[in-house]
């Protein structure tokens, strides 16, 4: 096992050395930082603990490079920060409501961490967890396996699943995250990355303009979760079937927008089946970044940073509100309570599968 200690990006001049001079992702022994680059000067750094997107460079319409995600300066901010930042997130990604859910006629009781509901897997989930890497490489590009093997009844949830990432920076400027697991007993998952994004670098993301390929979401109670209903989002603030800036509509009298803070909800993605298709694109105009998010998965959860307030710093500065928006593939919330929405049950002899790609591009 590596721990990082502080800071643990001082050594990225090294280790980017030292990538570009070997076929797969190096390791810093004493850090614990794994760094992929790609031809094109790109680099993204993940660390074991909770297998945290901790670094991810992009160029902008002149080709410079810069840190588009948010992260501590180390592994204590990063177990002390409660923002899930870059993290894997497990078992079960969004909220579950009332913290416990029916399976098979039985009922099982999650620990609460969010009001009365459990929010990303409950309060020692697989963000908090050290996975074991695995640096490699693929016709695609370098590569991090990390693997989590979550024992039968942790943090409530039945079954020992055995889960494996495999992050893959591309030479197409892609990051493209593979996601599978397996379990001896039914159970509910939902696997997803929690990355903080801002495609200027810093400052507020009210500029950047965002389409979601979403007829409908998910409304929210006041607890944030999900009602049952799929709203069509024409005609309210949810609307970015066309390109419309995060702050265009974010302080509009609208209900759902006050239960959020902002934005903090589940669209609907206009899909059909399981393929790899195109779920949103952001474009921050400044710079000219462009970041495209491909999925399998039914769903995205659009995340405003609503709840930063500066408490949590890194990277040279303090993370205010609204100063990075999370964009994160999933099935709905609360799936587990409501039969309507597509499942997340996995069951012995199967095996959960979902990709998601960021593309990254610069206009």
């Amino acid at each position: 096992m590596t721990h990082l200690s502080r800071p643990p990006f001082a050594l990225l001049g090294a280790l980017i050395l030292a990538c570009l001079t070997q076929a797969c992702a190096t390791k810093e022994k004493m850090e614990g930082l794994y760094t992929l680059t790609n031809s094109n000067g790109m680099r993204a750094g993940i660390i074991a603990y909770g297998g945290a997107l901790v670094e991810l460079t992009a160029p902008d319409r002149s080709g410079k490079l810069s840190d588009v995600v948010l992260a501590t300066d180390d592994l204590t901010g990063m177990k002390k920060q409660t923002a899930f930042f870059g993290a894997l997130i497990g078992r079960y990604g969004n909220r579950i409501g009332h913290a416990q859910f029916t399976l098979d006629g039985q009922t099982y009781k999650l620990p609460n961490n969010d009001g009365a509901n459990t929010l990303h897997g409950g309060p020692n989930g697989f963000d908090k967890q050290i996975w074991s890497a695995e640096p490699g490489s693929s016709p695609e590009g370098q590569t991090l396996t990390l693997a989590y093997a979550s024992k039968d009844g942790e943090m409530g949830f039945p079954g020992a699943l055995s889960a494996k990432v495999v992050y893959t920076l591309t030479s197409h400027n892609e990051l493209k995250i593979d996601y599978t697991a397996t379990t001896d007993k039914p159970t509910v998952v939902n696997l997803t990355n929690h990355a903080y994004f801002n495609l200027a670098g810093e400052g507020d993301i009210l500029g950047h303009e965002v389409m979601i390929n979403g007829d409908r979401f998910t409304p929210v109670d006041e607890g944030l979760i999900p009602t049952g209903e799929l709203k069509a989002v024409k005609g309210t603030p949810f609307d970015f079937t066309t390109p419309t800036a995060i702050g265009a509509r974010i302080e509009q009298d609208d209900q759902q927008l006050k239960f959020g803070k902002g934005y903090d909800h589940n669209w609907v993605l206009n899909k059909t089946d399981a393929s790899l298709t195109k779920a949103a694109e952001v474009r921050e105009p400044k710079s000219g970044r462009v970041m495209e998010v491909w999925t399998t998965e039914p769903g995205l959860q659009f995340y405003t940073g609503n709840f930063l307030d500066g408490s949590i710093t890194g990277k040279g500065r303090a993370f205010n509100r609204r100063n990075a928006f999370c964009m994160e593939t999933q099935h709905f919330p609360d799936s587990p309570n409501k039969p309507d929405f597509p499942t997340t049950t996995l069951r012995p002899g199967q095996t959960y599968h979902t990709t998601t790609v960021y593309r990254f591009s610069a206009k």
